[in-house]
């Protein structure tokens, strides 16, 4: 790949990934970020997780995944519980607020995700997705 590809490639990326966060923040007046929903998918696929399992999942560091948090209790979209067995272990859990507004995101993803990627095959939407996930997959040891 000759030089002046990889920094095309990455603006493009970048632009057509600022263009959905802008469209996004447009359409979802919820005042959430999408880490805020990635947070409350996770707790909705997988039930209430401690805070450190949410960080590995969602490659995000454990101060962030604090942070975020911090809004989804306050907004009652989420709630802290204690282990019964082990007090010292606190995990975060979904409430019916936090499913409401994933369901919510998630039909207003699907209309934006229809308005953006119009020209795409659904099957080059699923090529996207995979190719973007194998590309986060590469750690930083990979690169010389």
């Amino acid at each position: 790949m000759k030089e002046q590809t990889i920094f095309e490639l990455i603006h493009s990326m970048d632009q057509f990934t600022n263009k959905l966060l802008i469209q996004w923040n447009k359409i979802f007046k919820e005042n959430l970020g999408i880490s805020h929903i990635l947070l409350l998918g996770h707790l909705n696929r997988h039930g209430k997780s401690r805070p450190s399992d949410i960080a590995k999942t969602l490659g995000l560091t454990p101060p962030s995944v604090t942070h975020l948090s911090e809004k989804l209790v306050k907004r009652n979209l989420a709630v802290r519980q204690v282990d019964e067995k082990d007090r010292r272990i606190v995990y975060l859990a979904i409430t019916q607020g936090g499913i409401d507004i994933v369901d919510k995101a998630h039909d207003e993803g699907r209309i934006l995700r229809e308005n953006l990627l119009e020209k795409l095959t659904e099957d080059e939407v699923t090529q996207l997705l995979v190719l973007y996930e194998k590309l986060n997959k590469v750690g930083h040891r990979d690169i010389p």
